[in-house]
């Protein structure tokens, strides 16, 4: 089969097509053919070497994955050869990833795939929705009416945390860095936009919540605006971050009596709760197939091979959306 993989860590340009014996299902998997994949950042930050979960080198990237079933291994009956699935199911950990025509995967770690999207679609959702769902309806759940800030709300994780929000009942404010991502964010559900480039923290609280702050924050961006995402919750407020890595000054957290939830769904694929992780695609599937969130693709998908060109759009900081790879040429 063909496959990409990373020799040692670093620039896009590590990637290398080669030609690997075909895996098969051991007990407890299925053999799936790979139909698509997506970039994330942690799949960035993974290539790069920028954190440590690659495990083993060479490594074959990438955890987002939807396909086709090809066999089934002992001790598995929830799937069966031809189910279109998709799932959260390596790239890390010493575990083998997407970038591969064929990979055998852990039956507990993938989901039947919603019945209205297409492959390419599904395979934006594993790691976005899965951080989505655990952020909006897990960790912190509000009540209706309650008002919620999503950073980067054209982003990855943040257009379906958006939508998972504004479908539970709450009202929505999302920051954005210009106009064409404002109008996406409005068609998304958003009830209020920020443009964080031309409006301070203080201004929008004001303008949003007259001062009081956000219920809910949800921090997709770390780094320096996890700093923001204090300032701008209401005393007594969630915070809820993807990107907490880092040194932070926690005063803001403490003065207002926050409570800060990260979220990283990445362990699960190799831990002990593995099975959280199907049975949380599955409620997805029934999400998406209900019409409570779509996934937002960004203008170019990228073949398989290309994935080098597709981790430089994401870096790029150009993509609306999620960037997606399907097929081979």
């Amino acid at each position: 089969m063909r496959a990409m993989l990373i020799r040692q860590t670093g620039s896009p340009a590590a990637f290398e097509e080669v030609a690997l014996p075909r895996p098969e299902a051991k007990a407890g998997q299925v053999l799936v053919r790979v139909r698509a994949t997506s970039v994330n950042p942690i799949d960035i930050k993974i290539r790069a070497g920028l954190v440590p979960l690659i495990g083993d080198l060479p490594a074959i990237l990438h955890g987002d994955m939807a396909g086709e079933v090809v066999t089934v291994g002992t001790g598995v009956s929830r799937f069966k050869e031809g189910d279109s699935v998709y799932g959260l199911i390596g790239g890390a950990a010493g575990i083998p990833g997407a970038l591969a025509e064929y990979v055998a995967v852990d039956a507990r770690l993938i989901a039947l795939k919603p019945r209205s999207l297409t492959f390419t679609e599904t395979a934006a959702l594993p790691v976005a929705a899965l951080t989505a769902l655990e952020a909006v309806c897990q960790r912190a759940p509000q009540q209706l009416g309650a008002r919620v800030l999503v950073h980067a709300g054209t982003g990855g994780v943040g257009h379906i945390a958006l939508q998972l929000a504004r479908s539970s009942g709450m009202r929505v404010a999302t920051t954005i860095s210009g106009p064409d991502k404002a109008a996406m964010a409005r068609r998304l559900g958003a009830d209020d936009v920020i443009n964080y480039r031309e409006e301070t923290v203080a201004d929008y609280v004001e303008r949003i919540t007259q001062g009081r702050g956000f219920d809910l924050v949800i921090d997709t961006v770390g780094g320096d605006n996890l700093a923001r995402s204090f300032a701008a919750a209401r005393t007594g407020g969630n915070v809820i971050c993807i990107a907490a890595r880092g040194s932070h000054d926690l005063s803001q957290m403490h003065a207002r009596g926050l409570s800060l939830h990260v979220v990283f769904k990445l362990p699960l694929i190799s831990g002990q709760h593995r099975a959280r992780i199907g049975e949380d695609l599955a409620t997805l599937a029934g999400l998406a197939d209900a019409g409570k969130f779509r996934p937002l693709l960004d203008e170019k998908v990228f073949a398989m091979n290309r994935v080098a060109l597709a981790h430089e759009r994401l870096e790029s900081g150009k993509a609306m959306g999620k960037v997606v790879l399907e097929g081979w040429v």
